[in-house]
Protein backbone atom coordinates (compact mmCIF):
# COMPACT_ATOMS: atom_id res chain seq x y z
CA UNK A 1 0.00 0.00 0.00
CA UNK A 2 1.34 3.42 -0.95
CA UNK A 3 1.83 6.06 1.73
CA UNK A 4 0.47 9.44 0.64
CA UNK A 5 3.14 12.07 1.28
CA UNK A 6 1.19 15.05 -0.10
CA UNK A 7 -1.94 15.79 -2.08
CA UNK A 8 -3.69 18.87 -3.34
CA UNK A 9 -4.65 21.13 -6.20
CA UNK A 10 -1.95 21.93 -8.74
CA UNK A 11 -0.69 25.44 -9.42
CA UNK A 12 1.61 25.65 -12.45
CA UNK A 13 4.71 27.74 -13.07
CA UNK A 14 7.47 27.76 -15.65
CA UNK A 15 11.26 27.76 -15.41
CA UNK A 16 13.51 29.88 -13.19
CA UNK A 17 11.05 30.76 -10.43
CA UNK A 18 13.16 33.10 -8.31
CA UNK A 19 12.90 33.36 -4.51
CA UNK A 20 12.07 37.04 -5.02
CA UNK A 21 8.99 35.92 -6.97
CA UNK A 22 8.00 33.70 -4.07
CA UNK A 23 8.42 36.49 -1.49
CA UNK A 24 8.80 39.94 -3.08
CA UNK A 25 11.81 41.84 -1.73
CA UNK A 26 9.85 44.96 -0.88
CA UNK A 27 7.51 42.92 1.35
CA UNK A 28 10.39 41.56 3.46
CA UNK A 29 11.11 45.14 4.55
CA UNK A 30 7.77 45.29 6.38
CA UNK A 31 7.97 41.89 8.11
CA UNK A 32 9.79 38.59 8.25
CA UNK A 33 6.81 36.77 9.76
CA UNK A 34 5.76 33.96 7.37
CA UNK A 35 2.13 34.32 8.49
CA UNK A 36 2.17 37.94 7.31
CA UNK A 37 4.22 37.36 4.15
CA UNK A 38 2.20 34.39 2.90
CA UNK A 39 -0.47 36.80 1.64
CA UNK A 40 2.03 38.18 -0.88
CA UNK A 41 3.50 35.03 -2.43
CA UNK A 42 4.01 35.33 -6.17
CA UNK A 43 2.24 38.71 -6.25
CA UNK A 44 4.78 40.17 -8.70
CA UNK A 45 4.15 37.45 -11.29
CA UNK A 46 0.61 36.29 -10.45
CA UNK A 47 -1.50 38.91 -8.72
CA UNK A 48 -4.04 37.46 -6.26
CA UNK A 49 -2.30 34.09 -6.08
CA UNK A 50 -2.75 33.66 -2.32
CA UNK A 51 -6.45 34.53 -2.39
CA UNK A 52 -7.06 31.72 -4.88
CA UNK A 53 -5.25 28.99 -2.97
CA UNK A 54 -7.13 26.10 -1.47
CA UNK A 55 -6.17 24.38 1.77
CA UNK A 56 -3.76 21.98 0.05
CA UNK A 57 -1.58 23.01 -2.86
CA UNK A 58 1.12 21.31 -4.90
CA UNK A 59 3.24 23.55 -7.10
CA UNK A 60 4.40 22.22 -10.46
CA UNK A 61 7.24 23.97 -12.26
CA UNK A 62 10.00 23.56 -14.81
CA UNK A 63 13.73 23.93 -14.31
CA UNK A 64 15.62 25.77 -11.57
CA UNK A 65 12.77 26.39 -9.10
CA UNK A 66 13.91 28.55 -6.17
CA UNK A 67 16.86 30.20 -7.88
CA UNK A 68 18.10 33.56 -6.63
CA UNK A 69 18.97 34.46 -3.09
CA UNK A 70 19.27 31.78 -0.42
CA UNK A 71 16.29 32.89 1.66
CA UNK A 72 14.93 30.27 4.02
CA UNK A 73 11.78 32.37 4.34
CA UNK A 74 10.88 31.49 0.74
CA UNK A 75 10.30 27.91 1.93
CA UNK A 76 8.57 28.70 5.22
CA UNK A 77 6.20 31.18 3.60
CA UNK A 78 5.13 28.57 1.05
CA UNK A 79 4.50 26.07 3.84
CA UNK A 80 2.42 28.55 5.83
CA UNK A 81 0.40 29.31 2.69
CA UNK A 82 -0.56 25.62 2.41
CA UNK A 83 1.96 24.35 -0.15
CA UNK A 84 2.60 20.72 0.76
CA UNK A 85 5.00 19.84 -2.05
CA UNK A 86 6.69 21.12 -5.17
CA UNK A 87 7.22 19.06 -8.29
CA UNK A 88 9.82 20.50 -10.65
CA UNK A 89 12.29 19.34 -13.24
CA UNK A 90 15.09 20.77 -11.07
CA UNK A 91 15.62 22.94 -7.99
CA UNK A 92 18.22 25.53 -7.08
CA UNK A 93 20.67 23.98 -4.63
CA UNK A 94 20.12 26.39 -1.73
CA UNK A 95 16.34 26.27 -2.08
CA UNK A 96 16.49 22.47 -2.01
CA UNK A 97 18.60 22.49 1.15
CA UNK A 98 16.25 24.96 2.85
CA UNK A 99 13.26 22.81 1.85
CA UNK A 100 14.86 19.68 3.32
CA UNK A 101 15.74 21.52 6.54
CA UNK A 102 12.13 22.69 6.91
CA UNK A 103 10.38 19.51 5.79
CA UNK A 104 8.92 20.73 2.49
CA UNK A 105 8.62 17.83 0.05
CA UNK A 106 10.39 18.36 -3.28
CA UNK A 107 10.02 15.91 -6.15
CA UNK A 108 12.18 16.07 -9.24
CA UNK A 109 10.25 15.02 -12.32
CA UNK A 110 9.40 16.32 -15.75
CA UNK A 111 5.62 16.48 -15.80
CA UNK A 112 4.93 18.00 -19.22
CA UNK A 113 1.60 19.77 -19.64
CA UNK A 114 -0.46 19.77 -16.46
CA UNK A 115 -3.82 21.45 -16.05
CA UNK A 116 -4.00 24.23 -13.49
CA UNK A 117 -6.15 23.19 -10.51
CA UNK A 118 -5.99 19.48 -11.33
CA UNK A 119 -5.61 17.05 -8.44
CA UNK A 120 -2.22 15.60 -7.59
CA UNK A 121 -1.03 13.01 -5.10
CA UNK A 122 2.53 12.10 -4.25
CA UNK A 123 2.89 8.62 -2.81
CA UNK A 124 5.77 6.54 -1.54
CA UNK A 125 5.64 2.89 -2.54
CA UNK A 126 8.02 0.10 -1.63
CA UNK A 127 10.45 0.84 -4.45
CA UNK A 128 9.82 4.42 -5.54
CA UNK A 129 8.03 7.70 -5.03
CA UNK A 130 5.31 8.27 -7.60
CA UNK A 131 3.27 11.27 -8.66
CA UNK A 132 -0.38 10.82 -9.62
CA UNK A 133 -1.64 13.67 -11.82
CA UNK A 134 -5.15 12.94 -12.95
CA UNK A 135 -4.92 9.78 -15.08
CA UNK A 136 -1.13 10.02 -15.37
CA UNK A 137 1.36 8.34 -13.03
CA UNK A 138 5.01 9.45 -13.04
CA UNK A 139 8.08 8.31 -11.19
CA UNK A 140 10.15 11.01 -9.63
CA UNK A 141 13.88 11.04 -9.09
CA UNK A 142 14.62 8.54 -6.29
CA UNK A 143 14.84 9.97 -2.78
CA UNK A 144 17.08 8.37 -0.16
CA UNK A 145 15.24 6.96 2.85
CA UNK A 146 16.90 9.43 5.22
CA UNK A 147 15.52 12.37 3.18
CA UNK A 148 12.04 10.89 3.32
CA UNK A 149 12.58 10.45 7.06
CA UNK A 150 13.47 14.13 7.44
CA UNK A 151 10.32 15.07 5.53
CA UNK A 152 8.13 12.74 7.60
CA UNK A 153 9.48 14.23 10.84
CA UNK A 154 8.77 17.80 9.69
CA UNK A 155 12.34 18.88 8.97
CA UNK A 156 15.95 18.38 9.96
CA UNK A 157 15.76 19.62 13.58
CA UNK A 158 12.76 17.44 14.52
CA UNK A 159 14.45 14.50 12.79
CA UNK A 160 17.70 14.96 14.70
CA UNK A 161 15.89 15.39 18.02
CA UNK A 162 13.85 12.23 17.51
CA UNK A 163 16.71 10.11 16.21
CA UNK A 164 19.55 11.44 18.37
CA UNK A 165 21.44 12.65 15.33
CA UNK A 166 21.95 10.85 12.04
CA UNK A 167 21.98 7.08 12.06
CA UNK A 168 23.86 5.65 9.12
CA UNK A 169 22.92 2.11 8.11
Amino acid sequence: MDETLASGHVRCFGDDINTDYIVPSHRKKMSIDPDVLKRYIFEDIRDGFFENLGERTILVAGKNFGCGSAMEIAVTVLQRAGVGAIIAQSFARTFKRNAINNGLLLCEASVGDVAEDSEARIACGQQETVIHLGDCTLSCKPMPDFLLGIFREGGLIPYLLKHDGFKVA
